[in-house]
């Protein structure tokens, strides 16, 4: 069983940054893939980031690329996203998620999900 919680969401200015971090349980935290997703409001779950275990394979939605960065630190059980220029279209709630391959949170349902954290964007 792995329990995600994520942490860092908050309110921002248009063009600003925010990075949210993921803290997983568990002693097989480097065993799977971990990503992250998101939600606005009357819309459905979209992929943002992930990142394979070992890091090999990294994967972004369009348009994120260039703007996020997702990264690991399987010493702290943790996964980031450092966000920059942010855009309020990117306000959503961002859920952390794990999976045994990238492609399965790509396809929105991964092993687990953490609880989310609100990311609002002010124009």
């Amino acid at each position: 069983q792995v329990q995600l919680v994520e942490s860092g969401g908050g309110l921002v200015q248009a063009g600003g940054s925010l990075r949210l971090s993921c803290a997983a349980s568990g002693r097989t935290f480097n065993t799977y893939a971990m990503g992250w997703s998101r939600q606005a409001p009357g819309k459905e779950r979209e992929f943002v980031a992930a990142m394979s275990s070992g890091g090999a394979l990294i994967s972004y939605t369009d348009s994120v690329k260039g703007r996020f960065t997702i990264s690991r630190d399987d010493s702290k059980n943790t996964v980031y996203l450092q966000m920059n220029i942010l855009k309020p279209e990117d306000t959503a709630v961002y859920y952390c998620a794990a999976a045994q391959f990238v492609q399965i949170i790509k396809d929105g349902v991964p092993d687990y999900w953490g609880q989310g954290t609100q990311v609002t964007i002010s124009s």
